[in-house]
């Protein structure tokens, strides 16, 4: 099992003014992104510092690789809990990915680590080759998100199978190698990507959707070891979600210029088996 600490995040600076992110011709090239699967080409990374909803700066890292057609994100938020993001465009699968530091004095381990699996809408977010192509004019401004789009609450209702889970998606082994048995999908997309030819030994329904029993939120359970609801929060702060056109004179049809920016929100709510497996949701 690996650390969660293996890239430090520098110490934030004093906000810049922001400028665009512009898109040129030639890639950055890099060693392969931890988290993202590298294809025949070496994948482009990029590094964007980034204010946080809670108005904290911290770094992102960026990557993208077109032979895979896949996108990366990265970045560890104040409290230390480091936030991985994969689209993989081939299988139509997002994978979120939360390293949650333990708090010893609470009998918690070292680290927590979930993961997430749903559906991925290719317009959600900007194609991996487009990616590959993003450069900085000023690598020390701060970045704030242009759109912020709406929560998206998601009931987690089945656990995908870790050692059957690169028939699903070949980053899944990489990214939830610490979450072996915390790894969760939704039935509706597990739906979709079955019709689409994804073998249903990858899935497993979890206790409370085969049981039908309405359990407590963790948060109002007092015996660590009784099973509980888990509500886990997470926020994508800055990413490049569309991409912009630009008009000219010199030109007869519109061309790529720049991207646009969002923030987005997400809750999942899922089964855990022991209070003891979310002792961060004090809420009822």
């Amino acid at each position: 099992m690996r650390p969660p600490g293996r890239r430090d995040v520098p110490p934030a600076r004093p906000a810049l003014p922001s400028l665009l992110l512009l898109l040129l011709l030639s890639p950055l090239l890099l060693g392969a992104p931890r988290g993202v699967g590298a294809g025949s080409g070496a994948p482009a990374e990029l590094r964007v510092r980034v204010r946080l909803p809670d108005g904290q700066v911290t770094e992102e890292s960026l990557q993208a690789d077109s032979d895979a057609d896949s996108i990366g994100l990265e970045l560890r938020k104040p409290d230390g809990t480091l936030i991985s993001f994969v689209a993989d465009f081939k299988k139509d699968v997002k994978i979120f990915r939360a390293l949650i530091l333990g708090e010893l004095e609470k009998g918690q381990s070292q680290f927590q680590a979930l993961c997430f699996v749903t559906r991925l809408h290719h317009n959600e977010i900007i194609p991996s080759e487009a990616m590959a192509k993003l450069r900085q004019k000023n690598p020390q401004a701060v970045r704030q998100a242009e759109e912020v789009r709406g929560l998206e609450q998601l009931h987690m209702d089945i656990a995908v199978n870790f050692t059957q889970g690169g028939l699903l998606s070949p980053h899944l082994h990489n990214v939830c190698a610490e979450a072996t048995e915390a790894i969760y999908a939704r039935q509706e997309d597990v739906q979709f990507w079955t019709e689409r030819g994804v073998d249903s030994s990858v899935f497993e329904a979890l206790p409370k959707a085969v049981e039908q029993v309405e359990l407590p939120r963790c948060g109002q359970v007092v015996d660590r070891g009784k099973p509980c609801a888990c509500r886990y929060s997470l926020s994508l702060a800055w990413y490049p979600c569309m991409l912009k056109y630009c008009h000219s004179r010199d030109r007869p049809a519109p061309y790529k210029c720049g991207i646009r920016s969002c923030r987005k929100n997400y809750t999942f709510d899922f089964y855990v088996a022991q209070r003891q497996l979310c002792l961060w949701d004090e809420d009822p």
